[in-house]
């Protein structure tokens, strides 16, 4: 099937070559507060924003489902110029960045760059961890697809991982009732869960970016001595790094300081919701993928 696609590609796609914005994609909200991080360490970049809010969450589709629907979101932020896309979601990170970057981008523009937010966490997590027990909070699609635990177990076998799906987390934060007692429940549930599986683990992964918002309850019930790692920062931070060792990739970003801002849904909608997970209003546009 991909053969396929990528003949399909070959025949019909011709970039532009022009610099343009950087592509920030996420199925729904969460990926705002990768975005808002990195929009504080690189200002001076133009961004834009697209949230597949219509077909949200990926969490606990299919590993086709999500990889198709991610390849569509990568092509049309290329579409639009950008040249360096970043998944600011762990489900598409886990599941469809590792074949995009592999099958696709040589045949769609190889000279392009889409990257997730997998790996720059694990490339930290040794010096986060003093009991070498870590746990992982994430999606269905997150942790059914082991990428945590693949990828630290590459760079730190000695390191001890425990992933917990949270199906109903990302439920509570986008219908906004992540502050009621109802979410309690089911943070309570959950990291029982994950430390009965593991009680020595001393470090937490949010790994989902809507997770942040959740913050204040999941510290309710961890021990004290448990670090929470959300990604916002060591994403923000590990761009930086990347384009200073990549200076052609970086004279490819126009550099204007401004933000779009699209969705699959009601532009309505995203712009009332994404108050939740910023602090100053936006204005969405509606856009379609294919």
């Amino acid at each position: 099937m991909i053969g396929i696609l990528l003949l399909f590609y070959k025949s019909r796609i011709m970039y532009s070559q022009s610099p343009g914005p950087v592509g920030i994609f996420d199925s729904g909200y969460g990926g705002l507060t990768i975005l808002e991080k990195i929009r504080e360490v690189l200002p001076q970049y133009d961004y834009i924003y697209l949230g597949d809010n219509a077909r949200a969450p990926y969490g606990t589709r299919s590993y086709d489902v999500v990889y198709e629907f991610t390849r569509q979101a990568v092509s049309k932020l290329f579409d639009a110029g950008c040249h360096l896309v970043i998944l600011a979601c762990n489900t598409a990170s886990a599941t469809a960045l590792r074949t995009i970057q592999q099958r696709v981008l040589p045949v769609l523009d190889p000279d392009r760059r889409v990257l997730g937010v997998i790996r720059p966490t694990v490339e930290i997590i040794d010096d986060l961890t003093q009991s070498k027990h870590v746990g992982i909070v994430g999606t269905s699609g997150t942790i059914r697809s082991n990428s945590y635990t693949i990828e630290i177990g590459k760079y730190f076998p000695h390191i001890t991982v425990t992933g917990e799906a949270c199906p109903m987390w990302v439920p509570l934060v986008e219908n906004d009732e992540f502050r009621g007692p109802g979410a309690d429940y089911f943070v309570e549930k959950h990291i029982s869960q994950l430390l009965s599986k593991d009680p020595l683990i001393d470090t937490l992964v949010l790994g989902c970016t809507h997770y942040p918002l959740l913050e204040e309850k999941i510290r309710k019930y961890l021990p004290p001595e448990v670090r929470i790692f959300s990604q916002g920062e060591r994403i923000a931070e590990s761009l930086k790094e990347y384009l200073y060792r990549h200076p052609g990739l970086r004279r490819q970003i126009t550099r204007g300081g401004t933000c779009r801002f699209w969705t699959t849904e009601s532009a309505d909608k995203f712009t009332t919701s994404a108050t939740l997970f910023l602090s100053r209003p936006v204005q969405a546009e509606t856009v379609t993928m294919e």
